[in-house]
Order: structure tokens, then C-alpha cells, then sequence
């Protein structure tokens, strides 16, 4: 678990940062770091499997987030989840893009993640293989539907929005079925 910060420059950051430290302190077994925000950046980009929990504030959050995403193809492709003890939130990453609403060109493939994750959430906290196996069958699906570089969404370039991707992953659970 990371805490992301800029504590060198801001006196909030320096506070932020105390805070975290005095909570890690408290969870002995969770192995804890701080770096700041635009070291993290850069180590994001060289070697993003180094990170696990990023804990910051939602400026640089939302920055990051961005990055992120672009590390795996673009906001249309980043799912999301908030998992809390009780409750979670599934979502995609992207925001409700309204230059293009209306037009079929929105990239359904985050959403479509986030739901897979939703299923693995469900099924690890209920114990149901059913909706595990939902998840990664839906998982498969996507990938395959990208597998044979037929599919390339607007935002990569490609001509496949919203009715092109979703009907590729349908095909694919059919298949798989």
C-alpha cells in the first residue's frame, strides 16, 4: 500500500501523510511506502507491477487514474471497482463522455470489465461458483472478441463503437457456451 502525496511541497500533503503513517502503524501485517506523486507517475509508466493500493487525495487520484488507464489501452477500457467491507461500487473508470453521447461510439468494454468484476465480487463474498465462473466466462469473452484485431474502438482509431463491441462479446459467449 502506497501513499501518494506531494508532502515535500505542501504542508497538507505533510499532514496527509503523517495520518497515513499513523494508521499503517496500526496494521502491522500491511507492507506500507510513500512516494510522491510525480515519482509515482513516472514509476506507474516503468513499472507499474510494483504497486498494489495506492491511498491519495482525489487531485492526484484522478491524474493517475488517467494514466493508469492509458497503461491498459485507454478509458474505455479501464473498469473500476470501489470494495468496501460490506459494500462495493462497480463502474467504469471514464466519466459520461457527452462529446459523444447520442452517437454509438462509447466503448462499452470498461463497463463490461467492471460488470465481470461486480460477478467475481459477488461470488467470492457469497462462495458461488456460479458467479465466478460468470465472471471470468464474460472475462474470456472480451478477450476474445479483441483477440483477433478485428475490433478497434473509435478512440484507438478503429470504426467499432458501442453496438459493434458489445455484439463481438455476445458472439463470444455464445460460442463459449
Amino acid at each position: 500500500m502506497t501513499c501518494v502525496d506531494k508532502a515535500n511541497v505542501f504542508t497538507s500533503m505533510a499532514f496527509f501523510r503523517k495520518v497515513f503513517e499513523e494508521r499503517a502503524r496500526a496494521f502491522p501485517q500491511l507492507q506500507t511506502d510513500c512516494a510522491y506523486v510525480d515519482a509515482t507517475a513516472l514509476n506507474l509508466v516503468m513499472k507499474p507491477w510494483t504497486f498494489d493500493v495506492m491511498v491519495t487525495e482525489n487531485m492526484f487520484g484522478d491524474i493517475l487514474s488517467d494514466l493508469t488507464a492509458a497503461l491498459v489501452g485507454g478509458m474505455g477500457m479501464a473498469p473500476s471497482g470501489d470494495i468496501g467491507d460490506r459494500h462495493a461500487l462497480f463502474q467504469p473508470a471514464h466519466g459520461s463522455a457527452p462529446d459523444i453521447a447520442g452517437q454509438g461510439k462509447a466503448n462499452p468494454t470498461a463497463m463490461l470489465l467492471s460488470s465481470a468484476m461486480l460477478l467475481d465480487w459477488l461470488g467470492e463474498k457469497h462462495a458461488d461458483a456460479k458467479l465466478l465462473e460468470a465472471g471470468a466466462a464474460l472475462e474470456r469473452a472480451i478477450a476474445q472478441a479483441f483477440s483477433e484485431g478485428r475490433l478497434r474502438p473509435f478512440e484507438f482509431g478503429g470504426r467499432h463503437g458501442t453496438a459493434d463491441i458489445t455484439r463481438a462479446v455476445l458472439a463470444a459467449l455464445k460460442k463459449a457456451a
